[in-house]
């Protein structure tokens, strides 16, 4: 790969790139010249992309089989956070129970302070 030599259009940051890229698809449309995918042609495009990603069929294979590993460790992963949720609702009932034996002395509000008369000069 050659260094970049700081010129053209892929030296540009990639937001300068956006909006040049923006006005030209702005200008494409005002004049009539953008193409816009029916649902037919996006659905052929999208069919025939899909046939040629399947006829390698070891890619495939090995596509499937990362997605079932991936399957298998979440399960594994949701089953242990389920058993531990369960032993934490079991410690948030055994506190709540005791707040309610204590007749939730620790969490009453304060009492209201007094009320501050002021004296008037005579």
């Amino acid at each position: 790969m050659t260094a970049s030599t700081g010129r053209g259009f892929a030296a540009m940051s990639r937001d300068r790139q956006r909006e040049i890229a923006s006005k030209g698809g702005r200008a494409a449309h005002e004049k009539g010249t953008a193409h816009e995918f029916t649902a037919d042609e996006a659905r052929n495009a999208g069919r025939r992309g899909g046939e040629s990603v399947a006829r390698d069929r070891s890619h495939m294979s090995r596509i499937g089989q990362r997605g079932g590993v991936s399957v298998s460790q979440n399960r594994a992963h949701m089953a242990e956070i389920g058993r531990r949720g369960g032993q934490q609702v079991s410690q948030n009932r055994a506190h709540m129970a005791q707040i309610g034996r204590q007749g939730g002395q620790s969490h009453a509000a304060p009492p209201e302070p007094e009320p501050v008369m002021q004296e008037t000069a005579a």
